[in-house]
């Protein structure tokens, strides 16, 4: 018991430390989500309207999971380190916005996706106020594609890979889609607010999709690639949280 007390104990140092990292290194110049400012009023309102309902879900989720099963808070904290961190790692793409991996679909594996809308909020306006990393105008727009969409992408594409593969195959796959989905996403916000001279909402979809797939395509890779890493890690230290959720499954 001591040991995985001090493993848990290792892990949430690293998370600290890594945090410390991105706060000490930050770039504000470049560093975004879809910038402060930077979509058109109606449109930053839109989003907003979309977005408050889920995260008002994702409220009420964590709430029964918080209640019913307080051991499980650490583990949430993990959920939402993972994300704050890999979210934080831009590589610029875009004008207006950033490549970068978004770390969703490990709490939407765990905890559902309607909780990953509140933990990654958290992580946007975390963000958005101390690392000049998106903005509050934008942040209806950026919760949607990074803390919903991601998250409900994981989190189908989980179960149904699930029901035919091995678990961390479904994980990889999970995780990586997700990522990509966030920046497909993305990219139909970025078109409808800017639509092509030539070609419309059509044509400037294709341009800004077609501009992250560049550095989008690997991360997304790399991310499905941690994400199983780390999951491996709570089969072995976080057993008994994965056994509450019930997520335990036997590979062949």
């Amino acid at each position: 018991m001591k040991t995985r007390h001090r493993n848990w104990v290792s892990l949430v140092l690293m998370a600290g430390l890594s945090g410390y990292i991105v706060l000490g290194s930050a770039t504000p110049a470049q560093a975004m989500h879809i910038a402060e400012g930077f979509l058109p009023v109606q449109w930053a309102i839109f989003w907003w309207m979309v977005s408050l309902p889920f995260f008002w879900l994702g409220l009420r989720s964590l709430t029964r999971i918080t209640k019913q099963n307080p051991e499980l808070k650490l583990l949430l904290a993990l959920a939402g380190a993972f994300t704050f961190v890999l979210s934080a790692l831009k590589i610029p793409s875009v004008t207006g916005s950033c490549s970068h991996p978004t770390g969703t679909g490990l709490g939407a594996i765990l905890f559902g996706p309607a909780v990953m809308s509140v933990l990654g909020g958290l992580v946007l306006l975390f963000q958005a106020v101390l690392l000049a990393h998106g903005g509050l105008t934008t942040l209806g727009a950026n919760l949607f594609s990074m803390a919903i969409v991601g998250p409900f992408v994981a989190f189908g594409i989980y179960r149904l890979v699930l029901r035919t593969g091995q678990q961390s195959v479904a994980i990889f796959v999970a995780a990586a889609l997700a990522d990509l989905l966030t920046y497909v996403t993305t990219s139909v916000q970025l078109a409808l607010a800017f639509p092509a001279a030539s070609g419309g909402v059509m044509g400037a979809f294709i341009k800004f999709a077609g501009i992250f797939a560049v550095t989008q395509v690997p991360l997304a890779i790399a991310e499905g690639l941690l994400t199983v890493l780390v999951w491996n890690w709570l089969q072995s230290y976080g057993r008994e949280e994965l056994e509450t959720l019930k997520l335990l499954k036997q590979e062949n």
